[in-house]
């Protein structure tokens, strides 16, 4: 396709209409400053808006040499809200011109995600045989009473100006879980087919109609695969498979969340077929793990030589759910390790009696609440010691000054009504500021006081709006009335450790200030036990999981789903062969799904694989959700692309004066891969054009146990095109790392030899701190081919994309690394490897 730039006049119409807004983690250089397009994490070759909060990709349609683009846009703020559909156009799925708001919300509805078709023989009535209407099928959120519906909008000016359709809805099924409908013209039946969701049932409903305003229903298709969230964004299409046109399957995407491979957020889809009617995936989801040695079956009548402790357990082995419990499912035979005895507040564990460990693998089944194991944290709430500034056990706030009418006139007691459980806290008291729900503001300020020791602990909860953001709910050091340390909650009810060090500020005068200044969701602060110590907090524990231990420390760690069906989970045990183990069942958690159910721990020589594991996935990385396809696409290419984002934190990156950013689009194909048909991709070919001239090259590099930086070659920058070939030696890993530099920043791109994985390492990729879930690894299958692995990589300013193999396995991330960081190294692991050959790509911006 032939270049095509962003207009000088598109270019200052978008920078014209730029605001700036505080962030929600403070940024490396200042936002507020940074000239358009040029902010410290604004990708410079994926599509973001100007400003504002924007999701899910809406309405992809091919139309008059125009690719458009819809999407899930707040027109008012940088947070989820007010949701409306966003416009933006390009030629080559790559340049692209931000356009006026297309579908507003209005008093009535917001307007969710959908699809966009164009009526070529005008079966609406829309528009004219001459000049057919694009017509937008999106669902309506009803603001009184939540319900969801579908509807429709049209226009007839390429996409610039819209009309709701007077008849809307045109489907209603009364639910309020109802949406996301995806549209195409399906030629053997001359009719309109419509894909659309049943999101909490797990669910994808097929309807058709002759004009988009009158739908029958066809069939349903769910619940299947993946389903420990709710199913959204579906999509469906026909591929050939390797390439025959003679050998066609369908293609049906349901995007999940939570629940995703890599937690959170997540692209899933089933291959098959579909007569017009009924889609029918290939895979049954029949499965048989390995065969091994049972060492735990929990069908005698207590633990055995398991000791308990702790309420959450009873005194044996459940069977099946208990008192208050929904319906459990999943477990072998006649019983199971199930900690919601008591509810969800009681908490304990159950541990194995130590063993030698001989076998490759532990497999096991899990089930109950997503709360992982965090390393560092504690099994106790013991406060340190040292000088209380409050506790806030009182009858009052003492000589601390309220502000406003969140704090009322004395501590709260707990939880408040219409608010989930809060728990974590001291005592009897604690701060609590959803009085009246999050609709309340105010401050709450100590008196001031002399910073003599190390460290200011506290604990906190509630809302995740850190100081600095529109609407904080956070806790705040004054000194000489400006904020100098800061903390806040993680959009949750239960209150953790906090620590500050305070050391600089020895012999300055300070004040606590706890805000609340936020009035949408999660606009509320717990806090709770305030002491200045000399030593720091330890957080605690708030896992619902089963764990490996190993000389005493947790090497190995999985959770449930948030779901009462059990499922297959597996610990690699090899790197521990000769040691003595453990295994630890946990439930510390007291909130919602805070409680974790086990069973038939079995030892084996190869791994179990679970429903996760087992699914399609367009893409392994926590970064890619409700990815859908454009109709339309010229030559019968099929691209798709998504938000590069998780809802686990989607509203916590640190970017401003926008929030959210979209995938490169990616040209989708099935291939058959060790026999199995599988959904690959590659990126949109016109990204090449960004190349700039002249790229960094290495060949014939033998990697040993080290990174080998390759700045030296010109493979540096922030925003990178790299295509990398190794052969397999005797490295255990090998790989490259980007964004190399500033406090030992990397991200780490992968390939482990032995569980034959790509995997993507941003534990130490720049800022992450804004959410527990967003550091980690993340892992992707892939075979080497013919002893070979093969990479390309897309480096932006705040994102790495990878691709595998022939691009079966796909990892796509965000990462929030310092400006200064922009190296690249190749490295390798307990052995060496062959890098064949390496070119880097520096990438032009489509901004400038």
């Amino acid at each position: 396709m032939s270049r095509i730039r962003v207009s000088r006049q598109a270019r200052m119409r978008m920078a014209t209409v730029v605001t700036a807004c505080a962030l929600s983690a403070a940024p490396l250089i200042p936002q507020d400053v940074a000239p358009a397009y040029t902010e410290t994490y604004r990708p410079q070759f994926h599509f973001t808006p100007q400003k504002n909060w924007m999701n899910d990709p809406n309405g992809l349609v091919y139309y008059k040499g125009e690719y458009h683009l819809f999407y899930q846009y707040n027109p008012n703020g940088n947070s989820w809200g007010d949701m409306s559909w966003g416009h933006a156009v390009s030629k080559d799925l790559v340049h692209w011109e931000e356009l006026p708001l297309a579908l507003s919300h209005d008093h009535e509805e917001m307007v969710f995600s959908g699809g966009a078709v164009v009526d070529w023989n005008n079966t609406t009535g829309f528009g004219t045989k001459e000049n057919p209407p694009m017509v937008a099928i999106y669902t309506s959120a009803y603001k009184n009473g939540g319900k969801q519906a579908q509807s429709l909008a049209y226009s007839t000016d390429r996409g610039r100006t819209w009309t709701k359709y007077q008849g809307n809805p045109v489907i209603d099924v009364g639910s309020d879980n109802f949406r996301d409908p995806k549209v195409q013209w399906y030629a053997p039946t001359k009719s309109w087919l419509m894909t659309v969701s049943l999101s909490a049932e797990h669910k994808v409903r097929f309807y058709s109609s002759k004009n988009l305003k009158n739908w029958e229903l066809q069939s349903e298709f769910g619940p299947s695969g993946a389903t420990g969230g709710v199913w959204e964004c579906p999509d469906l299409f026909p591929l050939a498979v390797d390439g025959d046109p003679k050998k066609t399957k369908w293609v049906l995407v349901v995007n999940l969340n939570p629940g995703g491979i890599a937690g959170g957020s997540a692209a899933q889809y089933f291959v098959g077929d579909f007569d017009g009617k009924k889609f029918t995936p290939e895979d049954k989801g029949t499965y048989t793990p390995p065969t091994g040695d049972v060492v735990q079956d929990f069908e005698g009548a207590g633990f055995g030589g398991w000791t308990a402790t702790g309420t959450a357990f009873g005194r044996g082995p459940a069977t099946g759910a208990v008192d208050g419990q929904g319906t459990v499912s999943g477990f072998d035979g006649k019983g199971l390790a199930n900690s919601f005895h008591g509810g969800d507040g009681a908490t304990g564990s159950l541990t194995s009696p130590s063993f030698t460990v001989t076998s490759p693998y532990l497999n096991f089944k899990i089930g109950g609440g997503r709360h992982p194991h965090e390393d560092g944290t504690v099994l106790e709430n013991t406060p340190p010691e040292g000088t209380v500034l409050a506790d806030f056990e009182g009858g009052g706030y003492g000589d601390w000054t309220a502000t406003g009418d969140a704090f009322g006139t004395a501590p709260a007691t707990g939880t408040l009504p219409g608010q989930q459980q809060v728990s974590g806290f001291l005592g009897n008291g604690l701060v609590n500021t959803f009085r009246a729900g999050d609709s309340t503001t105010g401050t709450l300020t100590s008196p001031e006081f002399t910073v003599d020791k190390k460290h200011i602990n506290f604990l906190v909860g509630g809302g995740n709006h850190p100081a600095g953001s529109v609407g904080p709910t956070a806790v705040e050091l004054l000194v000489d009335g400006r904020v100098v340390r800061s903390a806040t909650g993680k959009n949750s009810e239960v209150l953790d450790w906090a620590s500050w060090d305070v050391g600089d500020l020895a012999g300055k005068k300070a004040r606590i200030r706890i805000v609340d200044d936020n009035t949408g969701g999660w606009g509320h602060v717990n806090a709770d036990h305030i002491v200045m110590s000399d030593t720091p907090a330890q957080r605690v524990s708030q896992e619902t999981s089963v764990s490996l231990i190993v000389d005493g420390k947790v090497v190995r760690s999985v959770t449930g789903t948030d779901s009462e069906a059990l499922d297959w989970a597996s610990f690699d045990m090899r790197p521990y062969v000769g040691k003595k183990a453990q295994i630890r069942i946990l439930d510390m958690n007291t909130g919602g799904w805070g409680h974790v159910l086990a069973d038939r721990f079995t030892t084996a020589d190869k791994p179990a694989e679970s429903t996760l594991q087992r699914a399609g996935w367009a893409d392994y990385g926590k970064d890619y959700y409700a990815a859908v396809s454009w109709e339309n696409a010229p030559g019968g290419k099929r691209y798709m692309i998504g938000w590069m984002n998780n809802w686990d934190y989607g509203g916590s990156v640190p970017t401003s004066p926008w929030r959210g950013v979209q995938s490169v689009p990616r040209e989708m194909a099935l291939r058959t891969v060790d026999g199995r048909i599988r959904l690959t991709s590659k990126p949109v070919g016109s990204l090449e054009y960004l190349r700039q001239r002249n790229p960094a090259t290495a060949s014939g590099v033998t990697v040993e146990s080290t990174s080998t930086s390759l700045t030296d070659l010109g493979a540096e920058g922030k925003a990178l095109d790299i295509e990398a070939t190794f052969s397999l030696k005797d490295a255990d890993r090998f790989g490259l790392k980007v964004r190399t530099g500033a406090g030992g920043e990397e991200t780490v791109i992968g390939y482990d030899t032995a569980s034959q994985e790509l995997y993507v390492d941003r534990s130490r990729s720049g800022a992450g701190d804004f959410s527990s879930a967003f550091p980690g690894v993340r892992t992707a299958p892939l075979k080497a081919e013919n002893g070979k692995v093969r990479l390309r990589v897309l480096v932006d300013w705040s994102s790495v994309e990878v691709f595998g193999g022939r691009g079966e396995s796909v990892i796509t991330e965000q990462i929030f690394p310092d400006p200064s960081s922009t190296g690249v190294q190749v490295f390798a692991e307990g052995g060496s490897a062959t890098l064949d050959g390496l070119r880097a790509w520096r990438l032009k911006s489509i901004w400038r």
